[in-house]
C-alpha cells in the first residue's frame, strides 16, 4: 500500500512524539492548516513542503510520496551508521570532545593528503 503525504506526515510527527501545534508552530503555519495536510485535504506549497522536509529531516522525494529507500549514493554505510550510533550514547560533553578531536584528525589528514 502507497502511503500519501499525509500519511507520512502523521508517521513522522508521531514518531518524534509531537503534537500537530508543535509541528505548525515551528514551521509557521497554522494547526488548522497543517491538520489538512495530514488528512490529505490539502497539499502544502513548495516553502512549507520544503520546511516540513527540512523539520522532520527527510528528502522532498520522501515526503510527497517516493520510495521510503534512499539510492545507494545517499545510504549510510555501516561504519557511519557505528560512529554515530556511538556518538549518541555518550554524554555530551564527551561526545564534543571526541567529534573535535576526530575532526583536527580529519583536516590533519586532508591537509598532509
Amino acid at each position: 500500500m502507497t502511503m500519501t503525504m499525509g500519511d507520512r506526515l502523521r508517521e513522522l510527527r508521531l514518531s518524534k512524539n509531537l503534537s500537530q501545534e508543535e509541528v505548525s508552530r515551528h514551521i509557521g503555519i497554522t494547526r488548522s492548516a497543517y491538520s489538512h495536510y495530514e488528512i490529505n485535504n490539502r497539499q502544502p506549497v513548495y516553502e512549507t513542503l520544503m520546511k516540513l522536509a527540512a523539520f522532520f529531516e527527510v528528502s522532498l522525494d520522501y515526503m510527497i510520496g517516493g520510495d521510503q529507500n534512499q539510492s545507494e549514493s545517499q545510504q549510510l554505510n555501516k561504519d557511519t551508521l557505528d560512529l554515530i550510533q556511538t556518538l549518541n550514547r555518550m554524554e555530551p560533553d564527551k561526545r564534543k570532545l571526541y567529534i573535535d578531536q576526530m575532526l583536527k584528525l580529519l583536516r590533519k589528514a586532508e591537509s598532509a593528503g
